[in-house]
């Protein structure tokens, strides 16, 4: 899997998010710190549905 780290990302190294891999009908997501532990899987539509609603609440916020 490619996994991916937010521009967002902090820490010395960057380390201090969650990944992401797409995959071919989900979005895998991962803990950063700690890559070889459990693995969330979820569909690629929810995953974007969740994104576009995090994205809504920030902008309502600034």
């Amino acid at each position: 899997m490619n996994w991916r780290k937010s521009s967002y990302s902090g820490g010395g190294e960057g380390n201090t998010c969650v990944e992401i891999a797409s995959l071919p009908a989900h979005v895998a997501i991962r803990d950063s710190k700690a890559p070889a532990r459990a693995v969330l899987s979820v569909p690629a539509a929810s995953f974007a549905a969740f994104i576009e609603s995090v994205k809504r609440g920030s902008q309502s916020a600034e």
